[in-house]
């Protein structure tokens, strides 16, 4: 089990790092969301291969991707799609939007309206959407990336803290060292890699990695431990809002993918570490005196996870 999600994200992360380079870190947390059926939130400067990320994800899958550039006149509609009334049959036909899709890229999501970003909501919940009164479900595997430029705020609308927990992981790419960005200029040289970037997953392999995943084993003291450092983060004097119910879903579902990833059947500690900060850290609220003394939400779960005891695990397997 665990070495067939270990092969599957080989497979994926080999065929993106193509036209993507020096981005492993960040491909192996963009899988164990996607491996985890959670959406991804990506914060950074434009030109980082955001988008790119998104259509190798959708390319190596043979996935339907389809991006939304988000603006302030976007409308719900535009998202999830509008009932257009038919002058042949005499009736209303729904004629589905672009979050019919196996990917769905929300570009500069801050930049559009409180209305038009709750529309993803009930898609990124519960992977259907309702229009007219009427449910449609949404084409598994579905995942949503959602942009945002931490730079330029002016004319821009926050993510409420409502929408911000209904995202799996929040992380950033970074800029590229000399030599990995000498390297994809030579990649691009002639043609953009994209181009030819064919499946090399099916999408039946990645629904049979999303249930694999679920059945990773965790052990009562990892369980324990994961929720230590969850409701530390609820008294902490640092901050006015910890981490609730669903964060602790979230790094329960992405310890069991990452340990996946890693090519074993049971978690560790040391997997629950690595993904702490992309799967908390959006969700926390800091007090307005903890964001004058500069401390941020990765530093104060740093600190959370370096004082609470790591569990030494007997067996590690079942």
């Amino acid at each position: 089990m665990s070495t067939a999600v270990h092969e599957t994200s080989k497979k994926i992360i080999t065929n993106v790092e193509r036209c993507i380079v020096g981005k492993r870190k960040q491909l192996i947390l963009s899988l164990v969301s996607w491996f985890s059926g959670g959406h991804i939130l990506l914060e950074d400067v434009p030109g980082v291969a955001k988008t790119m990320l998104a259509r190798a994800l959708a390319a190596s899958v043979g996935g339907r991707f389809k991006r939304v550039q988000c603006t302030p006149d976007l409308l719900p509609g535009d998202i999830t799609g509008t009932s257009i009334f038919n002058q042949k049959t005499s009736e209303f036909e729904f004629r589905p939007g672009p979050v019919f899709a196996n990917i769905l890229l929300a570009d500069e999501i801050n930049r559009t309206t409180p209305r038009a970003q709750s529309a993803l909501l009930e898609a990124m919940a519960e992977a259907n959407v309702t229009v007219d009164g009427k449910t449609h479900v949404l084409p598994p595997p579905f995942l949503v990336i959602a942009t945002q430029n931490p730079i330029d705020h002016e004319g821009t609308f926050p993510l409420p803290e409502a929408q911000l927990d209904r995202f799996f992981m929040k992380f950033t790419l970074g800029y590229p060292s000399m030599e990995e960005e000498l390297r994809m200029i030579q990649l691009l040289e002639t043609e953009h890699p994209i181009q030819s970037l064919g499946p090399v997953v099916t999408i039946q392999e990645m629904l049979d990695t999303q249930e694999m995943v679920k059945r990773v084993y965790v052990d009562p003291k990892v369980r324990q431990y994961i929720l230590q450092i969850v409701h530390e983060t609820r008294g902490h004097s640092d901050l006015s809002l910890g981490g609730g119910p669903r964060a602790t879903i979230a790094l329960f579902r992405a310890s069991q993918a990452m340990a996946a990833i890693r090519g074993r059947a049971f978690v560790q500690p040391d997997d629950v570490k690595r993904i702490v900060g992309p799967v908390l850290a959006h969700r926390l609220i800091l007090r307005p005196e903890s964001r004058l003394r500069r401390q941020t939400s990765d530093q104060i779960l740093d600190a959370i996870v370096a004082e609470i005891a790591v569990p030494t695990l007997e067996e590690p397997a079942r």
